[in-house]
């Protein structure tokens, strides 16, 4: 198929859909404040991103959580806690929500020639992993350049935090690879959406 300049009808659609899963994910906490370790929620924000690469391909599922971070900034109560506006870029945890724009994009980049389920599987861990390298560094500088630390803060501290959120978010990238691969295979192969895309 011949590559598009543009997104239809359809393609908007969708990627709005993960625009306000992702708001959804983000919330969690809302019901659980509990789940927020060393001032990192624990979201299903890494869950939606992966998904959107692996479903939407790379320039759609970047475009998506583009938006997502767009609105969010712009003061839609849409990141984690019910939080928005553009003070949000100097958030220590902003670095991760940054991530999601490459973890779409590169997710969606490895499985767009290939979509066999190694593949789903090696996309989705790998984006969980840019998810983490690029927040917690972001964080980590965040801290050290113009944010309030903790006492004591260091690197290692700065890690330690990442241990707890993930267990979870192994599990959900390893969920996300199967529930991808298999609508795929069972529904989004033979759709409108993919055979107007060349992303075979």
């Amino acid at each position: 198929m011949n590559s598009k300049n543009h997104w239809t009808p359809i393609d908007l659609t969708i990627g709005s859909l993960f625009v306000a899963m992702m708001a959804v994910g983000a919330n969690i906490t809302s019901i659980a404040p509990f789940m927020v370790i060393g001032g990192v929620p624990i979201t299903l924000q890494t869950f939606f991103a992966i998904l959107a690469g692996l479903i939407l391909g790379s320039r759609l599922g970047a475009f998506s959580m583009f938006i997502y971070m767009v609105l969010g900034l712009a003061g839609a109560p849409i990141f984690a806690q019910f939080k928005g506006g553009a003070s949000i870029l100097l958030s220590p945890t902003f670095g991760f929500i940054v991530s999601f724009i490459l973890i779409a994009y590169i997710a969606g980049k490895i499985v767009e020639k290939r979509r066999s389920a190694p593949r789903y599987m090696l996309a989705a861990l790998i984006g969980m992993a840019i998810n983490y390298i690029f927040g917690t560094n972001w964080m980590y500088a965040a801290y050290i350049l113009w944010f309030d630390a903790p006492t004591g803060f260091t690197y290692q501290m700065a890690w330690y935090w990442m241990i707890f959120p993930l267990p979870k978010d192994i599990v959900l990238s390893i969920f996300a690879a199967v529930m991808a691969y298999r609508l795929e295979k069972s529904f989004i192969a033979k759709s409108a959406f993919r055979n107007q895309k060349n992303i075979a």
